[in-house]
């Protein structure tokens, strides 16, 4: 069963309300879904508000599917992604992904090494990222996103080759705007292959992401 740590909905720039998202993805066969809206120093506060209250609710209340609070720090200064990760963390938010440095968009250079100084949950769509940033975001627990996101997906297969010479551990999202983005275990498969990874990888890569979630329940 899929478990997806990193999607978007009305919060940001998904299109859907928290409650249509989830249950989308129960539907779709999720077993845990984290919502990740867009953050930088503007909304960071209510988001968090907002996450961690509706997370808590829907677990409270179901049982078809574990919700994470979580948020993605977006296109925010490099140096600021220290202090605002500590911000979340202490409003109780689950998981925290940074917007790596994609060739897809105009990331400002500098922001995969100082997510993964700042040991933040997931660095997503790494883009170009370096041998000495994967080595460190091992050392500091940060897991490097392989993404089913198009555009961001193009560096796919140098995350995971460079992931593979160093032993770092990866995880596969989606970063679904829509309930059109949530994927398959199949569909999973297909993107480890596109990435030149063996889709029998795909359980350990799960494993990972079952890891993050304790691992928020832990904190």
């Amino acid at each position: 069963m899929m478990i997806d740590l990193h999607t978007h909905t009305l919060w940001s720039d998904g299109e859907l309300i928290p409650a249509e998202h989830i249950r989308r993805a129960v539907k779709a066969g999720y077993e845990a879904i984290a919502l990740t809206d867009h953050a930088d120093s503007s909304n960071i506060e209510e988001l968090c508000r907002e996450g961690v209250q509706f997370a808590l609710t829907m677990n409270r209340l179901q049982n078809e599917i574990t919700v994470l609070s979580g948020l993605e720090l977006t296109h925010i200064l490099p140096e600021e992604i220290g202090e605002l990760t500590k911000v979340a963390r202490s409003m109780g938010v689950s998981i925290i992904v940074v917007h790596g440095e994609t060739i897809a968009e105009p990331v400002r250079p500098g922001t995969n090494m100082a997510a993964i100084i700042a040991c933040v949950d997931i660095l997503a769509h790494p883009g170009l990222i370096s041998s000495e940033e994967i080595r460190l975001a091992g050392q500091n627990g940060v897991f490097l996103e392989i993404t089913a996101r198009k555009g961001h997906s193009l560096t796919n297969g140098h995350v995971a080759r460079i992931a593979g010479l160093h032993k770092s551990p990866l995880v596969i999202n989606t970063d679904s705007h829509s309930h059109n983005d949530f994927i398959s275990d199949q569909t999973a498969e297909r993107i480890l292959l596109g990435s030149g990874l063996d889709i029998e990888l795909l359980p350990s890569i799960l494993k990972n992401s079952r890891d993050i979630v304790k691992r928020s329940f832990n904190r």
